[in-house]
């Protein structure tokens, strides 16, 4: 890192070398952020994929027990059902009139209708549960899927990971040091623009008569004004720091 003094005291030249230093320490670790590329991303995604098919099956099991659970209580009420049947069948053999016959015999019918709803229920819950069996069964497909997905992209993530984190962490303490040497109004101003950047450069030189950040030719005064460095010039097109293409040499 440049030698230079506490932040009050740098001239204009020690602040423009330490605002491309930190250009280009920065653009250092933007290199290896995109060397990993989307992957933390498409983890990240498959992560909150697993764990939405993971909850998924789970429903669809809590579900399909709950609807045995429902087969049982109907088979059990069609066996009260058929109790009280054998039971009314019985009394009637037994009754002194039509009238008491006939009330048998409706509440015969009506154990016989229950029975009959309740084996209508089976058969709903029965279909039901097929059905959740085989939404279960492909979300669980899915989901073996999406975990080799999430098992190889993590791979490739841990890989490049511990190939550059070493260097990134290296690189991030470099930035922060950078930083404490470089005035508020200044930082604040180049992480702006950084951060309006496209390509992340706040600080650029003149290269070829134009700015090395959106290219737009610069003026010959402007130019001697850059080489100088005795002040801040920023681009007036994309309000980029200028530093002369002498200094990158410097930094070599």
């Amino acid at each position: 890192m440049a030698k230079v003094k506490e932040n009050t005291e740098l001239t204009v030249e020690e602040k423009l070398k330490a605002l491309y230093e930190l250009q280009m320490v920065d653009s250092k670790i933007d290199n290896i952020k995109r060397l990993r590329g989307e992957l933390p991303l498409e983890v990240q995604d498959l992560e909150d994929e697993i764990e939405g098919l993971q909850t998924r099956v789970q429903n669809y099991e809590d579900e399909a027990v709950k609807l045995g659970e429902s087969i049982n209580n109907k088979k059990n009420e069609i066996k009260d059902s058929q109790a009280l049947i054998k039971k009314y069948t019985e009394q009637q053999n037994n009754v002194r009139n039509n009238r008491e016959y006939d009330s048998l015999s409706k509440e015969i019918e009506f154990q016989t209708l229950e029975i009959e709803l309740c084996e209508k229920r089976i058969r709903e819950y029965t279909i039901k549960i097929e059905d959740k069996k085989k939404v279960t069964e492909e979300s669980k497909g899915i989901l073996e899927d999406r975990t080799n997905d999430l098992e190889t992209k993590n791979s490739e993530l841990n890989s490049i990971t511990s190939e550059t984190q070493k260097e990134e962490e290296d690189l991030e303490n470099k930035s922060l040091a950078i930083q404490e040497i470089i005035e508020d109004r200044l930082r604040n101003a180049y992480k702006k623009i950084r951060g309006n950047a496209r390509n992340g450069l706040a600080v650029v030189s003149v290269q070829r008569d134009a700015c090395g950040g959106c290219f737009n030719k610069i003026p010959p005064q402007r130019q001697l004004d850059v080489r100088s460095r005795k002040k801040i010039i920023v681009c007036e097109y994309c309000g980029r720091i200028f530093v002369d293409p002498d200094m990158e040499e410097e930094f070599k």
